[in-house]
């Protein structure tokens, strides 16, 4: 598998999320994404900027030109890629979550 397949099951799973879903989101077949996660097609440009989008990551980290400790991922926009114990956050841990991070801004 190459990086981008690897990173694209990576994050799809981190999510939650079915490779359906992720289909649907970029507008198209199941089976064309699900031949980028298992490697036997790469996306284009524009497929590629468009899954960085998605996933909220720089097209630089699909293509394993950056490390992940370099992603950054905004809790206010997609509050589900914050686990514990591979578990989803609840909504009032959230929230305390929230308050500690909006504490510690400055």
């Amino acid at each position: 598998m190459s990086d981008i397949s690897n990173r694209l099951t990576y994050l799809r799973e981190r999510r939650g999320w079915t490779k359906t879903r992720v289909a649907q989101s970029l507008g198209m077949s199941l089976q064309k994404y699900a031949n980028y996660e298992y490697g036997r097609r790469e996306p284009d440009l524009e497929t590629i900027a468009r899954i960085a989008a998605l996933y909220d990551v720089s097209t630089d980290y699909l293509l394993g030109r950056e490390s992940p400790s370099k992603q950054t991922v905004d809790l206010a926009k997609d509050p589900e890629v914050l686990l514990y114990n591979g578990h989803k956050v609840s909504a009032e841990d959230m929230e305390v979550i929230k308050a500690i991070l909006e504490r510690h801004e400055d």
